[in-house]
């Protein structure tokens, strides 16, 4: 296997390894692009309110971000730097001490080290079901699926020692652990979540650079400067607003027209065109979310040595190469594993990987061994939801090549939006394969494999579990440097054989900014950096 390091990882991995995060100043504020102008930019319906333990995708995520801060921010680069914390230390991987700067939330409360230590108890606590439990599964007095041991309601893993001082013990050593905690899962609530936390959801008190002033579902969300934030993203724009919009198509020609200020990814339509468009500005760059498709052991046809073949026969049938330059225009890069080429940890070439290879006879003839076990009966459809750009484009492009390549009846099945999609994954009343991608939470090939396919994982949509998997991820996370990519690696292998989810290609950058929109860049999520938008 050939180990590869991009520039992100040498920042992430040596920030995180140093053991000791010095305190940072904040972001420039020297005003001199500052404006009053409202940002307005594409967004999708939140799936569930606005709780920072309960919030795994991206319509919520984008507004979670910018209402809340971290221990810890991340850079456009992926480096990271302390934001709350004023300091992160550990002798010994394991036990890690960390201190606050002073800091308020926008309802005039201080942030403590119980206002993390209490969100993070509640995100943990069975009882809660939070989406995003997996997160506090490192932490001492939490099982593997990160709900906190014997039914309790307090880690035993995290102490609030004073106001100011955190201590959180950790089940195992892990180098890279403070990478992790700039995520939404980690981020602190105040007093007021906890006394009505489903009414909180729809109007949450954050203390990050914006202030949620109103969420007009299926319409808006709109976010003002929060004036009492001190961070390292201070706000230079008078407030965003997320269009929750359902027709990317109509969002591409409102940036043309001036009406919609940055989307985040251009149409199918546009994708030939988006970078000589003269009524718009386009961005292109490589990007690190991927796009794959899940196949639920739960479907007939998908379980044991059964699913396993069909899993790889579908794999092999997808000709992702011709999908990504006759759909995508080439802003898709074919995946060659299960994360990023620009992640820390990436291993290229990794035994199993050539199941990600077009190979129609070899697909027919895994379908064929999977029928000789059990023939399949009853269509093959993948659900998709249609407010997403390009997703009805690529699926019924995907789902004619496995009817063509396999000999099977395959169908694309459309929900309209993205929270409707979702909240029949959540529930698992899906009943067909689905489309997933994922937008790493931190810089690390672990957030691609532990969130969505470690035992009972908040994201692990498809249900998967592997033990043995589980142990690889342990030891990666227990590890630094190559034996660290070694053991992600490993995992992967698992990973190639199960295809618990298919992997299709990682997104590039493919964005628009209405003319006259200014300082637009976009971070190592593929997500641009809306506080610092002006026009």
């Amino acid at each position: 296997m050939r180990l590869r390091r991009s520039a992100i990882a040498g920042i992430a991995l040596a920030a995180a390894a140093s053991l000791t995060l010095a305190a940072c100043g904040g972001g420039s504020d020297d005003g001199s692009d500052k404006t009053d102008a409202v940002i307005t930019a594409y967004g999708t319906e939140p799936q569930n309110p606005l709780i920072t333990t309960n919030t795994n995708e991206v319509g919520g995520g984008n507004i979670i971000d910018l209402i809340y801060a971290g221990l810890v921010s991340y850079k456009a680069d992926g480096s990271q730097e302390l934001e709350v914390a004023d300091s992160i230390k550990s002798d010994d991987n394991k036990v890690w001490t960390i201190k606050l700067k002073d800091w308020k939330f926008s309802d005039g409360t201080e942030v403590t080290a119980k206002s993390f230590a209490d969100a993070w108890n509640y995100g943990a606590t069975g009882a809660n079901a939070q989406l995003q439990a997996y997160f506090y599964s490192p932490f001492e007095g939490t099982d593997d699926e990160g709900i906190i041991v014997d039914k309790g309601t307090e880690m035993s893993g995290v102490k609030v020692i004073d106001d100011k001082t955190l201590e959180v013990t950790l089940k195992a050593p892990e180098a890279l652990f403070p990478l992790r905690l700039g995520y939404a899962a980690y981020y602190p609530l105040p007093a007021a979540a906890f006394k009505d936390m489903a009414a909180f959801g729809k109007a949450p008190i954050g203390n990050g650079p914006y202030n949620l002033e109103k969420w007009e579902h299926n319409a808006e969300a709109v976010m003002v400067p929060n004036k009492d934030y001190d961070g390292n993203r201070k706000a230079k724009n008078g407030g965003v607003t997320f269009k929750l919009l359902g027709d990317p198509e109509g969002a591409y020609s409102q940036v043309q027209a001036g009406e919609l200020d940055v989307m985040d990814q251009a149409p199918p339509s546009a994708l030939t065109t988006f970078m000589t468009d003269k009524t718009v500005q386009g961005f292109e760059a490589p990007g690190t979310v991927n796009g794959t498709i899940t196949i639920p052991e739960s479907l007939a046809g998908f379980s044991g040595e059964e699913g396993d073949l069909r899993r790889q026969a579908i794999s092999k049938a997808i000709n992702r190469k011709e999908i990504t330059e006759k759909i995508f225009d080439g802003t898709r890069t074919p995946s060659t594993d299960f994360s990023s080429p620009l992640m820390p940890e990436y291993t290229a070439d990794i035994p199993g990987s050539d199941v990600l290879k077009f190979d129609a006879a070899g697909a027919k003839k895994l379908w064929a061994e999977a029928d000789a076990i059990k023939p399949f009966a009853g269509k093959f459809q993948v659900a998709y939801n249609a407010d997403g750009p390009g997703n009805k484009e690529w699926v019924e492009a995907l789902t004619n090549q496995l009817k063509n390549n396999l000999g099977i009846d395959a169908e694309p099945k459309a929900y309209p939006t993205f929270s409707e999609l979702r909240a029949k994954v959540t529930d698992r009343t899906i009943g067909t394969a689905f489309r997933t991608g994922w937008q790493p939470d931190y810089p690390s090939v672990y957030n691609y494999l532990g969130p969505i396919f470690g035992t009972g994982a908040g994201s692990n949509d498809g249900d998967y579990s592997n033990k043995e998997f589980d142990k690889l991820l342990n030891e990666g996370l227990a590890a630094t440097g190559e034996e660290s990519a070694k053991k992600f690696a490993d995992a992967q292998e698992i990973l190639f054989k199960e295809l618990p989810a298919i992997p299709l290609w990682n997104t590039n950058v493919a964005a628009v900014a209405a003319k006259g929109v200014k300082n637009v860049e976009f971070n190592w999520q593929n997500k641009p950096e809306y506080q610092n938008i002006t026009k």
